[in-house]
């Protein structure tokens, strides 16, 4: 039955005076957690990630970023990807490798030649196919890999040779492959939390610790130890790691979005870790602390020796494949 004129135009009215007032969707803030400082680079690359991300989506998404274990030590916030308690986190590969044992291949000592070798290998069809394996393993997604230095150690005394880290009580990550190189030049390796590490090195709980320059720098490591040894034993890097619970919400367009905006704070991160390793060795001695140019090379054929050994969490064949990259 056809409706009277004025029935349809009151109906279309209230139709269109409905639509104006319905809420516009929600903008949807994904939680970034880590355990570095707001002052790093990490974290301010990270933040300006949030106004790319809105934009490229509309205001549909958004970023908060969560520094300094304000979310968590680094095991929780890995727990969190999970449980959907956060949604983006930075992460040592030997911390995703918990999960999935062969990620953890990049982060081991003296496994790359130098930054060139580590660049083509984050590029590489075989990072591809770990960063797959973790996602199998755990339904987390890699999105990206970000420079974090080379590590070296500090102490209060120099560290020329092997023989001077005999039982050297070294503060590493609670992961134990951090544990490969302290234990192949005879040092103590004792895991505490990345928060907590000043205070034992200014209470002499541990003699020494490792991380890389910049990170010496914003940990103000500098201040409770004398040496800063040029070890350089790993070539490290933070994976960026999207929880599965958030990517599976998100649709196709969304998620390539995320990936892109992600792998542009992994390069900007980069860049910086970069410049400030070529600048901080003048400023470290600036502030009276005596920089150690070590000959690396018996540290490196102490470690290699176990790269394949008992606590190796990768196969032959892949360890093989890393080596041929050129």
């Amino acid at each position: 039955m056809k409706k009277p004129a004025l029935y349809t135009l009151v109906t279309a009215a209230f139709a269109s005076a409905t639509a104006m007032v319905q809420p516009a969707a929600a903008e949807q803030v994904l939680k970034w957690a880590h355990v570095y400082e707001a002052s790093e680079p990490y974290h301010t690359c990270a933040v300006a990630a949030s106004d790319k991300l809105k934009e490229a989506t509309d205001g549909r998404y958004s970023i908060e970023v969560f520094p300094a274990s304000s979310l968590g030590k680094e095991v929780d916030i890995n727990e969190g990807l999970g449980l959907g308690t956060v949604d983006i986190i930075y992460t040592g590969q030997l911390f995703a490798g918990r999960a999935y044992g062969p990620i953890a291949i990049g982060g081991s000592p003296y496994m790359f030649r130098d930054y060139e070798h580590w660049d083509k290998y984050r590029n590489s069809d075989l990072f591809d196919e770990l960063a797959e394996g973790y996602r199998e393993a755990t339904g987390n997604h890699i999105t990206s890999m970000t420079y974090y230095g080379r590590r070296h150690a500090t102490s209060n005394k120099p560290l020329n040779t092997p023989a001077d880290m005999e039982g050297l009580k070294i503060r590493v990550p609670n992961a134990p492959l951090y544990m490969m190189f302290p234990k192949a030049v005879g040092a103590n390796p004792t895991p505490i939390a990345f928060a907590e590490v000043y205070l034992a090195l200014q209470q002499g709980t541990v003699d020494a610790q490792e991380n890389p320059l910049p990170t010496i720098q914003a940990k103000k490591f500098y201040e409770v130890q004398d040496y800063i040894n040029l070890t350089g034993h790993i070539t490290d890097a933070l994976l960026t790691i999207v929880g599965g619970p958030t990517w599976d919400a998100m649709d196709d367009a969304d998620r390539e979005t995320l990936d892109e905006v992600l792998d542009e704070a992994a390069d900007c991160a980069t860049q910086q870790i970069i410049d400030k390793e070529n600048e901080l060795v003048e400023w470290f001695e600036g502030q009276g602390v005596t920089v150690n140019k070590v000959d690396r090379t018996p540290f490196r054929e102490a470690t290699m020796k176990l790269h394949n050994g008992p606590d190796a969490t990768w196969d032959k064949e892949t360890y093989d494949r890393l080596q041929a990259i050129e």
